[in-house]
């Protein structure tokens, strides 16, 4: 299901953009996902020491995150995806992350990612995801 905010001159995405970004994700296609990202993009992470997460900043360190995504959990895949874009520059995608962790055990918990945007790309990713026991 995906829900659209009523139309907003500042908004700075579409739905076949959150459709191509998720899709750039389950192919682990790390030049396509960053081709969405600005050149002074911000990655919060869902876990870190920060009251943010972690926060990594720039094409090259964020590139550097989503590529350890993939080798921590080669199997990851998001699911279900549902886009709502929202007011202004934002716009959030609900979807279920699925991953093998390196113990062998599932991962499985419902996710958000909050997007901030900037002249039509992704500034700030801003990923939250439920704190649940592994499966």
């Amino acid at each position: 299901m995906t829900n659209v905010a009523p139309p907003d001159t500042q908004s700075a995405t579409t739905l076949e953009f959150l459709d191509a970004f998720s899709a750039a994700w389950n192919n682990h296609d790390v030049d396509a996902l960053m081709s969405f990202m600005a050149p002074d993009c911000v990655f919060l992470t869902a876990a870190g020491s920060g009251l943010q997460g972690n926060t990594i900043s720039g094409q090259d360190a964020v590139r550097e995150a989503f590529e350890q995504v993939w080798k921590t959990f080669p199997d990851v895949a998001w699911k279900d995806a549902e886009h709502t874009i929202m007011h202004g520059n934002k716009a959030i995608t609900e979807s279920t992350f699925c991953a093998t962790k390196p113990d062998g055990s599932r991962i499985e918990a419902r996710m958000v990612d909050v997007f901030t945007f900037k002249d039509g790309k992704i500034l700030v990713k801003n990923a939250f995801r439920k704190d649940r026991p592994a499966l």
